[in-house]
């Protein structure tokens, strides 16, 4: 057994790098850059496993490669097999962590990420959990490959919890890869789709929503908002599925407006609003552009959530995705009553805290205002960022007291 295992540890194929492109893994950082590829023993094809190698033929990582710039994704620093139980332990650390963090088993909360990618070191890999479906989403060719192993290891580890695996990776594999994935159930195939947090249900459209379904990454400072809310005119610009909306009207906010440049998103917080709230007459939605109608509207909001999609996805973008949100907080400042509590964020990976919270600042200058910082926000832990892997802090939100 040992002898067998020996052997396919020794079968990946080889990428050796070049003289001192080694020391960012030594560093447990956990890509490996095409540029830093000296040669590649063999054909590896993407999503394969492959073992990598210093230039000296000293072993320092094994992990998925793919074509692009980023050509290994690590999986691992030690030499081993890439195997059912290499999942299935990867997989029970997640699941301890979100446990252990209260959201896992939580009666009034059975929503969460499960898998983090880099930050649970599985990177290209997200699953979120919802209820009794597990939503698993791959980034990477590797994963895409190995996505039925997962799926058996996952239906392992979280036994009856999980009756319903179903894969969503159209929109988020590498186009060139031509992998014509197509979503569907790999395990079930349950209609049911309302989950909970915090005690507040929500519709989740996984079939044809953005990300898995909702916005998971935003629970906590949806809880913050609550706090805020007490007799407040609140305006959630961007609102998606609603989720700030219905966690505000918790909160006995005076009235609730809720705002998306899409039908269907305004469709869904309807429901949402609906399914928390039946008849409450506090909450609107409106289909129209945001800058639209930030420009229209007047002074009545003492509570604005600016929560947009990303501005920037490339850093050649940043610039212009920091225009984008000193313009769109600028508006929220010259309408925002005196005394109002503005909730700002940014998911922009490329765009980090201190150039966003400069972008704020540019706006708030602008306004001749006073403004003040009361929470610095961020992702939650079920979105853990790997200490050696900087790059996956993406959410960034500030909580301003406007004069």
């Amino acid at each position: 057994m040992i002898m067998n295992k020996l052997l396919k540890e020794m079968s990946y194929k080889k990428v050796y790098l070049k003289p001192g492109k080694e020391e960012s893994l030594k560093r447990f950082h956990p890509w490996v850059f095409s540029g830093a590829i000296a040669r590649i023993e063999g054909e590896p094809e993407e999503g394969e496993i492959v073992d990598v190698y210093t230039s000296k033929k000293e072993f320092v990582a094994c992990g998925h490669f793919q074509i692009g710039s980023i050509a290994v994704r690590v999986l691992s620093f030690k030499q081993m097999a890439i195997d059912h139980d290499f999942w299935r332990q990867k997989l029970e650390l997640a699941y301890n962590l979100r446990k252990g963090l209260g959201l896992a088993g939580n009666p009034t909360n059975n929503t969460y990420r499960l898998v983090h990618g880099e930050g649970d070191n599985l990177p290209g890999l997200i699953i979120d959990v919802y209820g009794h479906t597990a939503v698993m989403q791959a980034h990477s060719v590797g994963m895409h490959v190995y996505r039925l192993e997962i799926a058996e290891a996952l239906s392992e580890v979280m036994g009856d919890v999980i009756q319903h695996i179903y894969y969503k990776s159209e929109t988020t594999l590498p186009y060139k890869a031509d992998l014509g994935p197509e979503n569907g159930f790999i395990k079930g195939g349950s209609p049911e789709n309302v989950a909970m947090e915090y005690g507040l249900k929500f519709h989740v459209d996984w079939l044809k929503g953005q990300k898995t379904g909702f916005f998971v990454d935003q629970r906590e400072n949806r809880h913050l908002l609550e706090q805020y809310a007490k007799g407040r005119n609140v305006l959630n610009m961007f609102c998606y599925t609603g989720g700030f909306s219905f966690y505000a009207m918790r909160g006995g906010a005076n009235l609730v407006h809720s705002v998306d440049s899409s039908a269907k998103a305004i469709d869904l917080t309807n429901e949402n609003v609906e399914l928390n709230f039946p008849g409450d007459t506090r909450h609107q939605a409106f289909a129209e552009d945001a800058f639209k109608y930030l420009d229209r509207m007047g002074d009545q909001y003492d509570l604005i959530i600016l929560d947009p999609p990303a501005f920037a996805k490339h850093r050649d973008a940043l610039r212009n995705a920091l225009r984008g949100y000193s313009k769109l907080n600028a508006k929220a400042f010259e309408k925002i009553k005196p005394g109002g509590i503005l909730f700002t964020f940014s998911c922009s990976q490329v765009v980090d805290k201190r150039d966003f919270r400069n972008a704020v600042f540019t706006a708030a200058a602008q306004s001749g205002r006073s403004v003040r910082i009361l929470h610095q926000l961020t992702q939650p832990g079920d979105h853990p960022v790997n200490i050696y892997h900087p790059e996956g802090e993406y959410l960034k939100g500030l909580v301003l007291y406007v004069e």
